[in-house]
């Protein structure tokens, strides 16, 4: 199993949901929750265990008060700080960082009592990721 996996499903269900709504929120912040970003949280949710009647209201997560008192549930740092890093990609996936998706992920950060040069780290360190992967694309002529 999945060591990530594991690790959400010993957290309770209110955690985890805190946790996928935290997603949800930041897949809206362009203004638009497509179908494959809305089939992508329910996966999430179904490796995650959360019941089924609890889906949709993780897919309706919009209220920034509400969801950064959810994630004050989350009290696993490694946990916490794993929701940093996928908010972060998820953030960075369109290439475009906008200053509503960076304030929402500090809320969220420091929600779980993350510090902000460690936010700042990891969005800095998926930023790395994503240039060297576009250099291995030019270096192996994948492009």
């Amino acid at each position: 199993m999945d060591p990530h996996l594991k690790e959400m499903l010993e957290q309770d269900e209110d955690t985890r949901i805190a946790y996928l709504k935290a997603f949800t929120r930041l897949a809206c912040a362009d203004g638009s929750f497509d179908e494959n970003e809305k089939l992508f949280i329910k996966n999430l949710a179904k490796n995650y265990e959360i019941s089924e009647s609890k889906i949709d209201d993780i897919l309706a997560a919009t209220d920034d008060d509400t969801i950064i008192e959810g994630v004050k549930k989350i009290k696993n740092r490694k946990i916490a700080l794993g929701l940093i890093r996928e908010l972060c990609i998820l953030a960075h996936a369109d290439d475009e960082l906008t200053d509503d998706e960076t304030l929402f992920i500090g809320r969220v950060g420091q929600a779980m009592g993350i510090e902000l040069d460690k936010i700042e780290q990891i969005s800095n360190w998926v930023i790395d990721k994503i240039i060297l992967a576009e250099e291995a694309k030019i270096i192996f002529e994948e492009v």
